[in-house]
């Protein structure tokens, strides 16, 4: 897919993965329905793109509100007469074990991760068959591969995300639109900063937590949003981002069930 005078869709545009997908995709002149919670963060994404010569709008947007994200394409449709790529990437992360985290938080990362997921694709599925070469790229996770303790809430909803788009590609196939898979390793983005916590943990425990997660998260989120949007334009059904990703992917096809007790010990 040649990417100028295309237009993306990108949530979650406000920072980390999805703002370095705007100035990757704007550097390829592909124009951008840029759309975010954060509307301050979103401006600041919109001023590093307003001078790459494509046409951008910028569009609050909560992916957990299903009204807000129905009226989203007829938003877009004003400033752009037609969507080519949708870049499902807004996500959140939620600290504990399966036993600390309530229900309720459990639902609220369900509500972005995965049904966000589920209703833009919706959304826009008809105006995306308008196009002549359209794409879904979903933004899972390395935790979408493997399913670490600790992360059950967010590893459910990054592997719902893998089979929702796997199954999808397939009934898409013969059409205009086809589905990318994306499963980005440690990007050093604010996503396990702003995880929201258990209530079952101490200031401490939470602060020791953070500095372990946060030294494997190491590609710059411009180096991810590179290895993404060349994979897009050569056609790619998957995309695994970083050599722990493909590390991780190989060794879960080897040791399907026992896999951790090698990850495991590595991490620690």
């Amino acid at each position: 897919m040649k990417l100028a005078g295309r237009t993306a869709v990108v949530t979650g545009a406000g920072s980390g993965i999805g703002r370095a997908l705007a100035v990757s995709l704007a550097g390829r002149h592909c124009h951008l329905a840029l759309a975010d919670i954060d509307d301050a963060a979103l401006s600041q994404t919109g001023v590093l793109v307003e001078n790459r010569a494509v046409k951008v709008s910028l569009h609050h947007l909560d992916v957990a509100d299903p009204h807000a994200v129905a009226a989203l394409p007829k938003a877009v449709a004003q400033r752009h007469p037609q969507v080519d790529l949708l870049f499902n990437n807004a996500g959140v992360a939620l600290g504990g074990s399966f036993e600390e985290i309530s229900e309720a938080d459990f639902q609220w990362l369900f509500d972005i991760n995965f049904w966000g997921v589920v209703r833009m694709s919706r959304a826009f599925l008809p105006v995306l068959r308008q196009s002549d070469a359209a794409r879904i790229v979903n933004i899972s996770s390395l935790f979408g591969l493997i399913s670490p303790p600790g992360q059950a809430a967010y590893s459910a909803s990054k592997f719902a995300v893998r089979g929702f788009s796997n199954a999808l590609r397939y009934e898409l196939e013969g059409s205009t639109v086809a589905v990318t898979i994306v499963h980005p390793g440690g990007v050093a983005t604010s996503i396990a900063r702003n995880a929201r916590k258990s209530q079952d943990k101490s200031a401490q425990e939470m602060a020791q937590t953070l500095a372990r997660v946060e030294r494997l998260l190491r590609m710059p989120p411009h180096d991810a949003a590179e290895i993404i949007v060349k994979g897009v334009a050569k056609g790619k059904a998957r995309i695994l981002v970083g050599m722990d990703a493909k590390l991780a992917s190989l060794i879960e096809r080897l040791m399907p069930v026992s896999y951790w007790n090698l990850l495991g010990r590595g991490l620690r």
